[in-house]
């Protein structure tokens, strides 16, 4: 999947071997008009649910394809607004539980076994909280990681990285350059997962002491501290998107690139080494983006299929 400013590619191998492409006009989530929900420090919340939602919808159109007969042979169907819509808020539930609540619940557990009190409001209640959620992400990245299904998507996520190193090294779009480079990329959301986790940490250490007590039922403070939390999780990710966005230019200073590196480490296991046939995927994809973005689309908006990588470059 390659998405430009002005659209959203999809490139799939078929198994019979032909390549499906669907190429798309994209819309911002939120009206242009809005221009405030573009500004930096608050665009990255937006950026990461639109980048989900693009997910939800390449990740569609790929199963559709692994069977085509089953779907007529489209592939054209799109999730509706409604169906994203209830895969967003499974996935925002999903990530609630998995990467707020969970840590601190265990955090709380933790601080009652040896016999302290919770302290909710200390320095080093948020600092295991936060060990918890890094914990929590590299072990839930590590076992989805074991599966058929994941070791192939995180090959493709290789592919794709491989692919924009290429480009933005001024190379052609070929198999052959793509390989040299490496799978890890400074702007990948895998990194970005990680600094979200930084900057949560640093925001709660800095405003959660003045968060108000509002019951002495300790289960009621819980939840109103989680609700707080939930909250912040989008100047969290707005703040992690501008220090990411800056990581990833050459005159990034060398603290903000070492607290970020980390994150490229945590790409190590979303990322494997693509092969050749992957390879042309991805650059076939950021090819028919480029093409969209220069104003010469190759094909009109929909799916077209190819019987191999050289008839879709030819076409």
């Amino acid at each position: 999947m390659m998405r430009s400013p002005v659209s959203l590619v999809v490139a799939v191998r078929r198994p019979d071997g032909r390549i499906a492409v669907r190429e798309q006009a994209w819309e911002p989530l939120v009206s242009r008009a809005w221009k405030f929900l573009r500004w930096p420090f608050v665009r990255g919340a937006v950026v990461l649910v639109e980048s989900l939602l693009n997910g939800f919808t390449a990740l569609s159109f790929s199963a559709e394809q692994a069977e085509p007969e089953a779907e007529g042979g489209s592939g054209e169907r799109t999730p509706s607004r409604g169906e994203r819509g209830l895969l967003l808020g499974a996935s925002f539930l999903f990530m609630v539980a998995l990467f707020i609540a969970a840590p601190h619940l265990l955090t709380l557990g933790l601080f009652k076994l040896l016999g302290h009190p919770a302290g909710m409001k200390s320095l080093a209640f948020h600092l295991v909280d936060g060990l918890f959620r890094i914990g929590i992400l590299v072990g839930w990245l590590a076992l989805i990681a074991r599966t058929a299904e994941a070791k192939r998507l995180f090959e493709y996520h290789g592919a794709e990285h491989k692919a924009i190193w290429t480009y933005e090294s001024r190379l052609p779009l070929t198999v052959e350059n793509a390989r040299r480079f490496g799978t890890e990329h400074p702007r990948c959301g895998t990194s970005f997962l990680f600094v979200v986790v930084g900057v949560a940490v640093v925001l709660h250490i800095v405003l959660l002491p003045w968060a108000p007590v509002v019951s002495s039922v300790g289960a009621v403070q819980t939840a109103f501290v989680l609700l707080l939390k939930v909250l912040l999780a989008f100047p969290v990710a707005a703040i992690a998107y501008e220090l990411q966005k800056r990581s990833a230019r050459p005159e990034c200073p060398r603290v903000l690139r070492a607290l970020v590196a980390p994150g490229l480490w945590l790409q190590r296991i979303t990322t494997r080494e693509p092969s050749d046939d992957q390879l042309e995927i991805a650059l076939l994809a950021l090819e028919r983006a480029l093409a969209r973005e220069e104003g010469h689309p190759r094909s009109a908006d929909g799916v077209a299929v190819y019987p191999d990588f050289q008839g879709a470059l030819a076409a």
